[in-house]
């Protein structure tokens, strides 16, 4: 079924918005994460309207543009990459605001926010290592973390260790394990999903005008 649509394309109105937690918004929020602890999870909900979304998010979207030559516009084209595989996906910010709605639909939105905190943490400069580590620690790795991502004890245990004397690579041999799991199990789903299909279709339809 398709999700039905929402009348006034405004973020604040939209349940269930998933925005990727890139760089320079971590910079300004990663200390946020520890203020979680006690938030519940949301229901589920269905009820968004992606071409709403995107439209807010690209002015351009009905342009019927073929080719992206800004950051701002969205192509049919690009979608379709998105189903070649999850780095393609992940590559673009637009796949991953929506394959993170996706995931928060199945509850399980740690996962990108944790892969993008990790792949913003390597770019991190080293007097902010021991600080930052500690946060995405706290708020993913630790047992009793908010968002706890799913790995095994002997990786929990050996990041536990490293933030000690924090490197660059810390966090890898986990968000291998997280970037997999999201490839072998949420991937294939998000890719028959309404989520996914709608944006296509509707972008395929603006081509066309």
């Amino acid at each position: 079924m398709r999700a039905a649509a929402i009348s006034t394309p405004r973020l604040d109105k939209m349940p269930g918005m998933f925005f990727s937690a890139h760089p320079k918004d971590l910079k300004e929020t990663e200390h946020s994460f520890l203020d979680n602890k006690t938030q519940k999870r949301r229901p589920r909900t269905f009820g968004m309207d992606m071409k709403a979304y995107l439209r807010f998010m690209m002015p351009h979207l009905e342009s019927g543009m073929k080719s992206s030559k800004s950051k701002d516009i969205l192509s049919a084209d690009e979608v379709m990459q998105w189903s070649q595989s999850l780095e393609k996906l992940l590559a673009n910010r637009t796949g991953q605001d929506v394959f993170g709605n996706f995931l928060k639909s199945e509850f399980s939105e740690e996962n990108i926010e944790f892969w993008l905190a990790c792949e913003d943490y390597k770019k991190t400069e080293l007097s902010l290592l021991h600080s930052k580590a500690e946060n995405i620690y706290k708020a993913f790795v630790h047992s009793d973390a908010a968002k706890q991502i799913n790995i095994d004890f002997h990786t929990r245990e050996s990041i536990a260790k490293k933030i000690k004397s924090p490197t660059p690579t810390c966090f890898d041999e986990a968000q291998k394990i997280i970037y997999t799991l999201m490839e072998k199990d949420s991937y294939p789903r998000f890719l028959k999903s309404d989520i996914y299909l709608n944006v296509l279709n509707d972008l395929q339809a603006s081509s066309l005008k």
